[in-house]
């Protein structure tokens, strides 16, 4: 009894016989390789950041809370950023804050202006230029008793020295970039 074909290895095959077999194989191999491709890209623009910048408050894009979790009134009080306890949230502006204690949940709902980060977090050097990128809680000045996030070490530094320079621009073009994002 003759061996199935199937069963022939390359060495084998005549030469056409493998370009045959090759050639109807290799196109689902492509596609295969291809959407394997497209996924991978996808989630990594999923991981690439955590922050979602398309939003009118900087939320983490994983937990849903507004500026990462961090407890906006922990930077007056406190002098330092700190994360706020599960136990601990409201929801205001559109999305979920957390808090440290009940104490700075009441200060914050009581004055958002003052304890929110100002243009939504989102780094005011940036915002100046006219764009929205998110800002870093871990980056922060308090300028005019209110709290500013910044993206990049240099951008705190340049608008802890002159914060005057850039808040009159960044102020002026908020209201146009805060129209650009969509709403919660």
């Amino acid at each position: 009894m003759a061996p199935s074909t199937r069963m022939l290895s390359a060495p084998t095959m005549t030469a056409q016989r493998q370009q045959h077999h090759y050639s109807r194989h290799w196109p689902l191999f492509r596609r295969g390789f291809a959407l394997f491709a497209l996924l991978a890209g996808l989630g990594a623009q999923v991981l690439a950041g955590q922050a979602a910048t398309n939003d009118r408050i900087v939320t983490n894009r994983f937990s849903g809370l507004a500026i990462g979790g961090f407890d906006p009134v922990a930077y007056f009080v406190d002098g330092q950023p700190m994360l706020g306890a599960e136990s601990f949230e409201a929801w205001q502006g559109g999305v979920v804050w957390r808090f440290r204690n009940e104490d700075n949940r009441a200060f914050f709902l009581a004055h958002p202006e003052i304890y929110g980060p100002q243009f939504g977090g989102y780094d005011p050097i940036d915002v100046a230029r006219g764009i929205a990128v998110a800002g870093n809680p871990r980056l922060w000045f308090i300028a005019g008793e209110r709290l500013f996030l910044f993206s990049r070490e240099a951008s705190r530094d340049a608008f802890a020295a002159h914060p005057e320079r850039y808040l009159q621009r960044a102020v002026s073009r908020w209201q146009a970039l805060e129209q650009e994002l969509p709403r919660q």
